[in-house]
């Protein structure tokens, strides 16, 4: 497929690298505050209706195994249709689901509410698939910074949307409506928005759809995706992919118990709030950094600086007196700066292995990976922070950060 090379810009980026990057990021920031409703109140949700601490995990849970299904299937999109159909879908998705939470907690029913979950979470995804799409149109040596534009325009929403808490649970009893639903209502506006934009202003698609290649007499089709003729995945594939699944993992563990902690010492709701937005934003807010480290320094040692970052935030939230907001707020914010390298660490090296025909669909499956640990992080992090409680939950996650993370990015660089 020929393109029209567009003209160079100071900053790099081609004309449609750059009106791609602003759409992104419009849509983005409008989804970030979506994102952070279940991160926020999810957890609190669930234990107010299932009466169980040992189950708070279990939204975290619901809606990232939700995002497995979503992540797989919109990269598939993706890669048949192109970037805007596949986004726009997710975001769609997302709305819908949102909706279907405020209606299950309205209607005090949780099989509803955990539906509902799934469905959202197999939306929310697209707000991690974008990075891929701001890559698409970049030059090689600016992919960490396209990428990671794209997930610094998160932050906005993300950071402002957990703020928001306290307000919109006043608007949703207004309505006679639970108040922790209310970041559920500004989930489904903000993630309908979010869809509109990214339909009638995303042109020309970032990865319209390739012609595929016709088979070869006896063979049934091409070959899968990320593998090689022997059937192997690239390792570059595998360490990419293993580095964001663990730290997905860790991420996830510690983030969903921390407003439970909090609230079971006497935390407001509005302190939870501003310590996970603190954390979102700094999950996010790093990323024109990360990138521009990535791209001069390389995926695999910027992942590798990312297993020290997340043992430290293991680490400081589990020493942190329960009665410190500061001290709480600053491991949450290292987690989310230990995350972030690592997003972009491997997905860098994963996007340089991916084949170039069906690299979207290989995207999809790593994000997928990403969400499965997700789920397996935040429903043990219930069990075993009810079993043992906070301060094991976090060294534990830590340590298994920095024995995975750092080992995995630097074996890739030993020769098959």
């Amino acid at each position: 497929m020929t393109r029209t090379a567009p003209s160079a810009t100071t900053a790099g980026f081609s004309r449609d690298q750059r009106r791609t990057l602003t759409v992104l990021g419009i849509s983005q920031a409008l989804g970030g505050a979506g994102m952070a409703a279940g991160i926020t109140v999810g957890a609190l949700l669930a234990q107010d209706l299932l009466g169980s601490t040992s189950l708070a995990g279990l939204p975290a849970a619901l809606y990232t195994v939700g995002a497995a299904f979503g992540a797989a299937v919109l990269g598939r999109v993706s890669q048949r249709f192109g970037r805007r159909p596949g986004l726009a879908l997710g975001n769609g998705i997302a709305a819908l689901g949102s909706a279907g939470v405020v209606a299950g907690a309205a209607a005090r029913w949780p099989v509803l509410l955990l539906a509902a979950l799934v469905v959202y979470g197999a939306g929310t995804v697209t707000g991690l698939l974008a990075r891929y799409a701001g890559a698409d149109l970049a030059p090689p040596d600016r992919r960490g910074r396209a990428a990671g534009t794209v997930l610094f325009a998160m932050t906005l929403g993300a950071v402002v949307g957990p703020n928001l808490t306290g307000p919109t649970g006043e608007l949703a009893a207004t309505w006679g409506l639970p108040p922790l639903s209310g970041p559920f209502l500004l989930a489904a506006v903000a993630y309908a928005a979010a869809a509109l934009v990214l339909v009638v202003w995303l042109r020309p698609d970032p990865l319209p759809p390739a012609p595929q290649p016709p088979a070869r007499p006896g063979e049934s089709g091409s070959a899968p995706s990320g593998a090689h003729r022997t059937g192997r995945p690239a390792p570059g594939v595998v360490t990419g992919a293993t580095v964001m699944i663990t730290a997905q993992l860790v991420m996830i563990a510690v983030m969903t118990m921390t407003p439970v902690h909090m609230a079971g010492h006497g935390h407001t709701t509005q302190a939870v709030g501003l310590v996970i937005a603190l954390h979102v934003g700094a999950m996010f807010l790093p990323s024109p950094l990360s990138g521009l480290l990535t791209d001069r320094f390389g995926g695999r040692r910027v992942a590798t600086a990312a297993g020290a970052l997340l043992l430290s935030a293991g680490l400081l939230a589990g020493l942190a007196p329960p009665a410190s907001t500061p001290l709480l707020a600053c491991a949450l914010v290292l987690l989310g700066v230990g995350w972030n390298l690592a997003l972009l660490g491997g997905t860098a090296v994963l996007t340089d292995a991916a084949p170039a025909g069906n690299r979207a669909a290989v995207q999809g499956l790593a994000d997928t990976g990403m969400a499965v640990a997700g789920a397996t992080g935040g429903m043990v992090s219930g069990l075993v922070m009810g079993g043992s409680g906070y301060p094991v939950l976090t060294a534990a996650a830590g340590a298994l950060a920095l024995a995975v993370v750092p080992a995995v990015a630097m074996s890739g660089r030993r020769p098959a």
